[in-house]
Formats: C-alpha cells, structure tokens, sequence
C-alpha cells in the first residue's frame, strides 16, 4: 500500500521460518560473494504489549519477536467540539466520515496495518486513524478500494478521506489536499554480517548488492546515483530488483543481498523483528498524509485533530508502541512543501 515503492508483501514467520533463514545463512553464505564481515547486533524483541524495540535498533541475531503490540492507546482520547465544529455540517450531523484504504490481510502490512490472531486489524494506521475519528468525535465508516482508486475516489466524492500511505508529492498536490499525519523516507536495511553499520550517501553502498522495487523512487535514485562509485575510485554497487519482498529478506539471510533500499518506518520495523539485520540510516524524507478532495476542510480539520494529538501525548504513545518514534511529526500540516 505504500506509495514509495516497497514491494508489496513482506514475508511474515510463518512464510520466511527463521530455521530457514538460519539453514541458508548456514549453507549459502560462503558461495554468494557477498561482502561480509561480522557486525554488531544490538536490538532485542520486545514483549508483548510492550513498544518495540527503539527505532532503528537492529534484531537479535536468531531472534525476533512476533508478538503484535497490544498497548490500548486509544481509548483515553477525548473528543474535541472545537475541531468536530470545523466539520462540514452534514458530516458532522451523521457522525460519520467516509474512509477509502486498502484492505489488510496477514501482518504482512505491519507497521501500518496487519491482523491479529483474533482477526482484528491492528497496526499504526490502524490507531492513528482511529485516534483522529475520537478526537474529531466522529467514527470511520470504511470502505475499500485498490491503491490506484483512493485518490480518484476522494476526487468524485465516493470517499471522504483517503488513507493509503500517500507520500506528499507537487503531482497529488495539483489534485488534492493532504493532511500529514508522518514522516517516511528512502533508507538502507543491512544484512547484520554487512561490516558497514551506516549508509549515509550512495558511494557508501560501492562494492555492495543492493536489493530494491522496480519502477520506484529508489530505483530512480540507484539509477541516477550509478556513476558516483567509478567517480569515486570504488566497485560499482549492483543492485536487483524484486516486486516481492520475501526474496529480499532470504537475500538477506543468505547473503545473495547485502543490504535493502527502502521506505525508513518499514524498514526500521523490521530492522528489530526481522533477525540478522541492522537498520543503516536514512538519505531523505518525506512526508505522508492523507487525502481529502482539493479544498475541502476536512484537510484541516484533520491536521488539527493530529496537532491535538501530538499536544495531550496520544500521538507520541501511537507511535512508541509501534516502535517508529522516530518517523512521528512534529506537527501535521496542511499541503506542506513537497520533497518529491
């Protein structure tokens, strides 16, 4: 569902095994010509219930946690009647906003949103959206669509809001106004066998095999960045292309694939709940909101409600639980000044 190129599915435990990662660490990693040398790993799974691990920590080696937060953070919210006052009269006289977003399935989706074992959808999203509807004192009636339909369906009046980890970029500012709610960008996930623990800029990736989507923003950017190696005096860094991210993260394990090109708040996520790897750094930002049809208040009643928020803590606890501290605002804004 993310608009900055992830490949769509990462692999959850029970289609990536952990013995299996760790069999073809074990069998695979002499013959890949990867460029290895032991590296610190640091992170440590969190409890259940408990926030992950601090973002940007890497997993245990062997480890990780499975477990899905529990945290109630969201039902301590408090409605807010200036901001359900800045409301269109009929949407606040029906109590109700029209959400459009993507369904969820698995935890494949996690951060963002994944289901849990009871078959209820949880994440990030998840609570962050749900903590708006409180503050606004209005609930979500949701309706579901495919990414390439949320904006047109904002634009014709099908959906009232539309929530699909949309990066803000001058294109969608043109038609429709965003509501930012965080920020995401472009960063590197390494094998924990990588002996570089910071990417900071594209020749630091020389000599290494990069895994990244086709046809997205970090493609672009490997691609547009593929001479400074030479210019450099360095080994090219080669880079392959999955519309999967399961075979990244065996990539990873089995040492085909030193390090992943990214979105920051996925990749810290997995940086603590994927083992063997360490998370690298981040080269830009960008930052994400929802949609509204172009001039529509809800723009800023939306942003508001997150200001609101981030001002009683609510927002800051969302974020902890789901252990990406460090991709929260720290104000919403409406139709900011893109990056992209």
């Amino acid at each position: 569902m993310t608009t900055l190129g992830r490949p769509g599915r990462r692999p959850t435990f029970a289609a990536v095994p952990l013995a299996v990662l760790a069999a073809a660490t074990v069998l695979l990693a002499g013959a890949c010509g990867s460029a290895s040398k032991a590296g610190p790993a640091d992170g440590k799974p969190a409890a259940a219930g408990a926030p992950a691990a601090a973002a940007g920590s890497s997993a245990t080696p062997g480890a990780a946690s499975t477990a899905i937060p529990t945290e109630d953070v969201v039902s301590a919210v408090q409605a807010d009647p200036a901001l359900k006052a800045e409301l269109p009269a009929a949407i606040a006289a029906r109590g109700t906003l029209l959400l459009g977003t993507t369904k969820t399935t698995g935890q494949s989706g996690l951060p963002h949103a994944g289901i849990d074992g009871s078959g209820k959808e949880v994440g990030l999203d998840v609570d962050l959206r749900n903590a708006i509807a409180k503050k606004l004192g209005v609930t979500w009636d949701t309706q579901y669509g495919t990414f390439q339909t949320l904006i047109p369906g904002t634009q014709n009046g099908k959906y009232d809001v539309g929530w699909g980890n949309f990066g803000v970029t001058k294109a969608r500012e043109q038609i429709v106004d965003f509501a930012t709610y965080l920020t995401d960008g472009q960063s590197f996930l390494g094998a924990s066998s990588v002996k570089t623990d910071k990417v900071a800029t594209l020749t630091d990736l020389c000599g290494y095999n990069v895994a990244t989507s086709p046809g997205s923003t970090f493609q672009q950017i490997l691609t547009d960045g593929a001479s400074k190696c030479s210019a450099a005096g360095k080994d090219p860094y080669k880079v392959q292309y999955f519309a999967d991210s399961a075979p990244i993260f065996l990539g990873l394990g089995n040492g085909k694939i030193d390090i992943y090109f990214g979105p920051t708040l996925s990749l810290k996520y997995d940086a603590v709940h994927v083992p063997d790897t360490k998370f690298l750094g981040q080269i830009s930002s960008t930052p994400v909101g929802v949609v509204v049809a172009k001039g529509s208040p809800l723009a800023k009643a939306v942003s508001d409600a997150v200001n609101a928020l981030i001002a009683d803590g609510s927002y800051a606890k969302i974020f902890a639980k789901w252990g990406v501290a460090d991709t929260a605002l720290a104000s919403s804004q409406v139709n900011p000044t893109p990056n992209l």
